[in-house]
């Protein structure tokens, strides 16, 4: 396993293959179809976004409601591809991790390449053992999305595979 804290800098990046077996620490953001549009529609109106993507990661997940004691509910992956329509333009704006489940269209694949980025995919269906590996739950944005709200997770050892690595590579 290969442990990578983010924010991911370029000189990780470039290390990583496509197969890699990866434990993420850091921050990652959760974001799924509703944000990404948000998102979308602030950099074409120039608006300024509720983080910066610079160097960061975006988690395509909604976390489920938190049980008392807990500090987050399950929080497995969604499908990537439904964000695949507006992942160019964040990642041509910054953005340098994807973390979801699924592969990605060609197009996104090319969009990694060029601006140097990464995909990888964690375990579907496996929520709540996920949600062990989250140390810190904080409501960034949207709140009126529910689940679908942005939050900035604090993670360690969050377990993970390189699906699509800086080179355009990829596992399937």
């Amino acid at each position: 396993m290969i442990h990578i804290q983010t924010p991911l800098a370029l000189n990780k990046i470039k290390k990583l293959r496509a197969g890699d077996e990866v434990l993420l620490s850091g921050v990652l953001y959760t974001a799924r179809d509703q944000a990404h549009k948000r998102f979308r529609d602030a950099l074409l109106n120039k608006r300024k976004l509720p983080f910066s993507l610079n160097e960061q990661a975006v988690y395509y997940c909604a976390p489920t409601p938190t049980p008392p004691g807990k500090i987050i509910g399950s929080c497995g992956p969604t499908t990537s591809s439904r964000m695949d329509r507006f992942t160019p333009l964040l990642l041509k704006k910054g953005l340098k991790g994807m973390l979801g489940k699924g592969r990605r269209s060609e197009e996104v694949i090319r969009a990694i390449k060029k601006y140097k980025a990464i995909y990888f995919v964690t375990l579907g269906g496996c929520g709540a053992l996920l949600s062990t590996f989250v140390k810190r739950k904080e409501l960034i944005a949207y709140p009126e999305l529910g689940g679908e709200a942005v939050y900035r997770l604090d993670v360690m050892d969050f377990p993970a595979i390189v699906a699509v690595d800086c080179y355009g590579k990829h596992i399937w």
